[in-house]
C-alpha cells in the first residue's frame, strides 16, 4: 500500500534534518525510512491524525513479531524522532509519541582477549605468506587505535600520520577525530606499504586490489583467531573491547577512552568498567586501610 499524500515530503524533510543537522550515519538513516514506511503500512493515515493510542496499538502488533530488544527500541526511536521533529516544525500541534516508552535493553558485557590471548592473535598471520603482512597490519590497527571496522576500512594512505603517530578516521555520523596509532601498527603499516605491488591512495587492499571490506575483515579476524583457540569467537569488535579494557586495567581515565573509541556519550563507554573489576579490588585492596 502506497503511503499517504505528503508523507514522502514530511519523511524527505526529515531525513534531510537527520543527515545535515543531526550527521546519523546512511545506516540510521536507512533503517529509520524502513521503520517509518512500516508504521505508515500499518495505519495509512495523515501525521496528523496519529494519536498514542494508534501508536499503542502498532507496539503491540510489533511485538507479535518477537523482534529483539533493541530492534524494538530502534523502530520507537525512529518514531519519537519523527513526530518530535514534526511538532517542532509545526506540522503537528502535538507529539503524539512523547509517552512512548522503549524496552529495557540489558548492556551485555563486551567480550575481549587477555593482553597474552591478543599477542599471539596478531601474531598469528604468517608474513611469508601473500596477504601476510596486510592482515598483520590491520590486527595491529585495530588494536592499537580501537578504531572501528567500518572506519578502517574507510582509511587512505593520507590519514596516517607515519612520523606523527597520529591517524585520521571519519567515525559515526561523518565525525572525523584524530586517534594515536603506535609503532608496532605503524612498523607493520610500513611493511605491508614497502611490499605491496598495486598502486592506490587506499590503505587497505582486497586481493583485486581494490578497497577492501568489513567482511573481508570479519573473515579473517574468523581464520587466525582459530589458530590460537577452537573455544574462542571472535569479531572484529572485540579488539575495539580489548583495546578499552586493557587501556582501562592500566589505570587510563574513563574520559580518555571515551575520546578514543569515539563515543559521543559517556554512558557507552561505562559498559567497560564492568570488566575491570579486577584492577579496581586490586586498587581498593591496596588503598583501603580495612580492606
Amino acid at each position: 500500500m502506497p503511503l499517504v499524500p505528503k508523507m514522502n515530503r514530511y519523511l524527505d524533510k526529515f531525513f534531510t534534518y537527520l543527515e545535515i543537522e543531526k550527521n546519523y550515519s546512511q545506516h540510521t538513516l536507512l533503517n529509520y525510512r524502513l521503520d517509518l514506511e512500516e508504521f505508515f503500512k500499518f495505519a495509512p493515515v495523515t501525521v496528523d491524525q496519529v494519536d498514542y493510542l494508534l501508536l499503542r496499538r502498532y507496539l503491540a502488533q510489533l511485538r507479535t513479531h518477537n523482534y529483539r530488544p533493541r530492534t524494538l527500541a530502534r523502530k520507537l526511536s525512529s518514531l519519537r524522532s519523527f513526530f518530535k521533529f514534526l511538532h517542532r516544525e509545526n506540522i503537528v500541534k502535538n507529539n503524539p509519541a512523547v509517552l512512548l516508552m522503549s524496552p529495557k535493553l540489558d548492556k551485555k558485557l563486551p567480550n575481549f582477549l587477555s593482553e597474552e590471548e591478543m599477542g599471539k592473535f596478531i601474531e598469528s598471520p604468517d608474513l611469508e605468506l601473500k596477504l601476510g603482512k596486510r592482515n598483520r597490519a590491520i590486527l595491529e590497527t585495530l588494536y592499537s587505535t580501537g578504531i572501528r571496522v567500518s572506519e578502517l576500512v574507510g582509511l587512505n594512505i593520507e590519514n596516517v600520520d607515519i612520523i606523527g603517530n597520529i591517524m585520521k578516521v571519519a567515525g559515526k555520523g561523518k565525525k572525523e577525530r584524530l586517534v594515536p596509532i603506535g609503532n608496532k601498527a605503524i612498523e607493520a603499516i610500513k611493511d605491508y606499504l614497502d611490499n605491496r605491488k598495486q598502486k592506490s591512495n587506499i590503505l587497505f587492499l582486497n586481493k583485486n586490489g581494490t578497497r577492501l571490506s568489513a567482511r573481508g575483515v570479519c573473515d579473517l579476524t574468523h581464520k587466525y583467531i582459530k589458530i590460537i583457540s577452537e573455544t574462542k569467537h571472535v569479531s572484529p569488535h572485540v579488539l575495539r573491547h580489548s583495546f578499552a579494557t586493557h587501556l582501562l586495567n592500566r589505570g587510563a581515565d574513563l574520559r580518555s577512552v571515551q575520546e578514543l573509541l569515539g563515543h559521543a556519550n559517556l554512558s557507552t563507554t561505562q559498559i567497560y568498567t564492568h570488566v575491570t573489576t579486577d584492577r579496581l579490588k586490586k586498587v581498593y585492596d591496596q588503598a583501603h586501610p580495612r580492606a
